[in-house]
C-alpha cells in the first residue's frame, strides 16, 4: 500500500511510520521536521491548509490516508483550533473524493464522550458526545468527530474509520501522561473511578488494523484491563496528594490563569466520574488486540519519565 500520513512528525505519526514503513510507502505531511525518519519515508514538510498540498495528493496515487494532523493544544485560540483542525480536515476529506483514495482513517479520543456522574459502566459508539458540556476546549475535537461522521455517510466510496482510543499513556505530551508524570499526585478526596489506559504503541497497533480493507465505521479503542484510578496513582511511585473537589477546582482554575500548571480545571472531572468505553466492536472487525497489560503499560511511562529527568 501507498499510505499519506498528516502529522507524521508528532509522536503517533513517527510511531505508525516505524510501524508501517518496512512493509508499505510511507509518505509524510507535516510542516514541522521529523527528525531520524527512516530513509524510505518520503517527507513533504508543508501545512495541509496551504493550496500546493494538494499537489502530493494528486501524484501520490494513495492507497489510504491517516489524519493525525489535529492540534490539541488547550492554550491555542479557539480561532486557531478551528482553523487548523476543521479546516485541515475538510481539506483532506475534499483530497479523498477527489482523488478516488479509497481509505481515510481519522483519529478522535474517547473523551468526547466526557467524564459524567451519569454514565453508565461502558459506553458503546452511539453514546452522545458530551464532553464539550464542561469542557470548552473539546469542542473542537468534537466537531472533528462529528466531520468524520458526516463524511462516512456522505461518501460511502471512501471506507472511513473514526478511532476513539481511551486515554493514552506514554511519552505522548497529553493531559493523562502529564497527570501520572507529576512527582505529587493531586487526588480528589472521595473519588476514586474506574480508568482505561492503552499503551502509546497499541494507538500505532490499533491504526494499522483499521488500515485493513474491510474494515470501515466508528470504533472505541481500549487496552489495559480497567482499574480504579488509586491504582494507577500507587504504580507511579510517586506521592499522592488529597485536595477536596471544592478547593481544587478553585485553586486549578487560578493556576491556570497564571500560566503554573497544564492542566485546565475540566480535567478535574477524569478525576472524579467515569468515562469507560466498550471496543468489542472494533476487536471483532479488525482483530486487534493490546499487547500491553497494565504493568507493561506503567512501566513504560516510568521510563518515559526518567528518561524526561535525564
Amino acid at each position: 500500500m501507498r499510505v499519506a500520513i498528516t502529522g507524521i512528525s508528532g509522536r503517533f505519526g513517527r510511531l505508525l511510520a516505524q510501524r508501517l514503513h518496512r512493509r508499505h510507502t510511507v509518505v509524510g505531511i507535516d510542516r514541522r521536521p521529523y527528525h531520524e525518519k527512516p530513509a524510505d519515508v518520503t517527507l513533504h514538510q508543508i501545512d495541509i491548509r496551504r493550496q500546493r498540498c494538494e499537489e502530493i495528493f494528486r501524484a501520490g496515487g494513495f492507497d489510504a490516508v491517516v489524519h493525525l494532523n489535529v492540534m490539541h493544544d488547550p492554550r491555542a485560540s479557539s480561532e486557531d483550533h478551528h482553523t487548523f483542525n476543521i479546516r485541515g480536515t475538510t481539506r483532506v476529506m475534499d483530497y479523498c473524493v477527489r482523488y478516488k483514495i479509497p481509505k481515510l482513517v481519522m483519529l478522535s479520543s474517547a473523551n468526547v464522550y466526557g467524564p459524567r456522574a451519569e454514565n453508565p459502566q461502558f459506553l458503546t459508539e452511539d453514546a452522545p458526545l458530551m464532553g464539550g458540556t464542561r469542557f470548552g476546549e473539546i469542542r473542537d475535537l468534537i466537531a472533528l468527530d462529528m466531520c468524520g461522521q458526516s463524511f462516512f455517510w456522505k461518501h460511502p466510496d471512501v471506507k472511513t474509520v473514526i478511532l476513539r482510543p481511551v486515554h493514552i499513556v506514554g511519552a505522548v505530551r497529553n493531559a493523562p501522561s502529564n497527570y501520572l508524570r507529576l512527582k505529587r499526585i493531586p487526588r480528589l478526596a472521595g473519588f476514586d473511578p474506574m480508568i482505561q489506559i492503552i499503551h502509546e504503541t497499541d494507538v500505532a497497533e490499533a491504526i494499522g488494523a483499521a488500515l485493513a480493507p474491510d474494515v470501515r465505521g466508528v470504533f472505541n479503542v481500549a487496552g489495559c484491563d480497567a482499574v480504579p484510578l488509586s491504582t494507577l496513582q500507587r504504580m507511579t511511585g510517586h506521592e499522592v496528594l488529597d485536595f477536596p473537589h471544592f478547593l481544587a477546582e478553585a485553586a486549578l482554575e487560578r493556576l491556570w490563569r497564571l500560566r503554573l500548571t497544564s492542566f485546565p480545571a475540566p480535567e478535574l472531572d477524569h478525576l472524579k466520574y467515569v468515562c469507560m468505553v466498550d471496543d468489542a466492536p472494533f476487536r471483532a472487525a479488525s482483530g486487534f488486540r493490546p499487547t500491553h497489560d497494565i504493568d507493561a503499560t506503567m512501566a513504560h511511562l516510568r521510563l518515559t519519565a526518567a528518561a524526561d529527568l535525564r
